[in-house]
């Protein structure tokens, strides 16, 4: 969770780096809130016909996009690629095995031209105790 809130803090920060474990602790808390926020909207009866989600769903995607896509350029960054790769997406298929393979890549060691390696980068583990 904790990562799911440190990607929550840098809200709309594109710069920087990103870890594999920030990204997917991100995404991974991102499906389960959609979920939860999917049965509500059919609990509460409010859920769109033929659709199955409403409202609540609509809203929790829409507030959450912006940080999503913060947290994958900054996973782009930490592999070396710049953030303009997202658009790969747009490709069917391909486009996305191939942002896939790059967010499951190890990120790449030392500095790079945006920034330090957050794994290595002692400001970050000084103020966040180990896993």
């Amino acid at each position: 969770m904790k990562w799911y809130l440190r990607a929550l803090r840098k809200y709309a920060t594109f710069s920087g780096r990103a870890r594999r474990k920030e990204y997917w602790m991100f995404f991974l808390f991102f499906i389960i809130f959609a979920i939860v926020a999917m049965v509500l909207d059919n609990i509460l009866g409010i859920a769109i016909k033929n659709v199955g989600y409403g409202p609540i769903y609509i809203l929790y995607v829409l507030a959450f996009l912006l940080p999503g896509l913060a947290v994958s350029v900054r996973r782009l960054h930490d592999v070396g690629w710049s953030g303009w790769y997202l658009l790969l997406s747009f490709i069917p298929i391909v486009g996305a095995i191939i942002l896939i393979v790059k967010y499951c890549t190890e990120g790449a060691p030392g500095t790079n031209q945006y920034g330090a390696n957050p794994k290595e980068n002692t400001s970050i583990i000084s103020t966040h105790p180990p896993d």
